[in-house]
């Protein structure tokens, strides 16, 4: 005996019941496992930090969880070359790609300390806002600012990521990268932030060809109207550049005459910069 028949639209609607408390359940219970495993993935890092090296029993041992679980985490790991193997003895060590994260932190941290009364000395002289920026994927960050007395009510940058094409740092970071990388990013769809804005690939690339001839890069109210800035590279020891030193203020001040004679001093602030860091010609 048969019950009875549904209609189509019973059926349909069945079939798209809102989804109920158990899948909001679900999704929670997804995005703390995510969380705890990005925790173990960490604390996998920091077992290996302290024991050198260890093997799988060891590690899951100290994370207090299966076998398999561990051996899934340094999968991963190993993966991305933060963690790496000895295959003779089944121990885990820490990867090159700690290094790399370490090393990419200590310039950071290294340019940071060294840049301080670098930049106080240049904003005094200058009156102007002064910043280090350091690259941050498609964008230049600024890791240190001091202000001049011309600058009281100057914004605060510190911290800010801004847009490689319409800054001066970012188009010094931008003109330095390896030709490859510097041409994806140049070659992108660009936004205009002002009528000055520089957003054409053949028009960049020549100013950026520029930047690296003269030392120098200017922007003047290509990424806020009213602002002007001149920048110049620091160098690593290698010779590699690795941040830009700038002054920036208001154009009525920054005037072509007055950012001449900005870019001899910021060129020659930064340099200073690049020979405590290391780097000599």
């Amino acid at each position: 005996m048969t019950g009875t028949p549904k209609s189509p639209d019973q059926t349909a609607g069945s079939r798209r019941r809102p989804p109920g408390p158990e899948k909001s359940d679900r999704q929670s219970r997804g995005a703390a496992g995510s969380v705890q495993s990005v925790d173990r993935a960490v604390s996998v890092l920091e077992i290996l930090a302290r024991h050198g090296e260890a093997g799988v029993t060891e590690i899951a041992d100290e994370l207090g969880v299966h076998k398999s679980t561990a051996f899934r985490l340094l999968g991963v790991l190993e993966n991305r070359g933060l963690v790496g193997q000895a295959k003779d003895r089944g121990k885990y060590f820490l990867g090159a790609g700690v290094l790399r994260l370490a090393g990419a932190a200590a310039v950071r941290m290294d340019i940071s300390q060294e840049g301080a009364p670098v930049c106080r000395e240049l904003a005094d002289e200058l009156g102007e806002t002064v910043n280090i920026a350091v690259l941050d994927d498609d964008a230049a960050v600024n890791i240190m600012q001091a202000r001049g007395p011309a600058s009281v009510t100057a914004q605060n940058w510190l911290g800010r990521r801004t847009p490689l094409h319409a800054t001066s740092s970012g188009k010094v970071l931008l003109a330095h990268l390896p030709t490859t990388l510097r041409e994806g990013l140049v070659a992108r769809t660009l936004p205009r932030l002002t009528e000055h804005t520089v957003t054409g690939t053949a028009a960049l690339r020549g100013e950026l060809d520029t930047v690296v001839e003269q030392g120098f890069a200017t922007a003047v109210e290509e990424l806020e109207v009213g602002l002007a800035a001149v920048a110049a590279p620091v160098r690593a020891h290698d010779g590699k550049v690795i941040g830009a030193l700038s002054a920036s203020g208001p154009v009525y001040r920054l005037t072509q005459d007055r950012l001449t004679e900005l870019a001899k001093r910021t060129v020659a602030a930064a340099a200073e910069l690049s020979r405590r860091m290391g780097y000599s010609l």
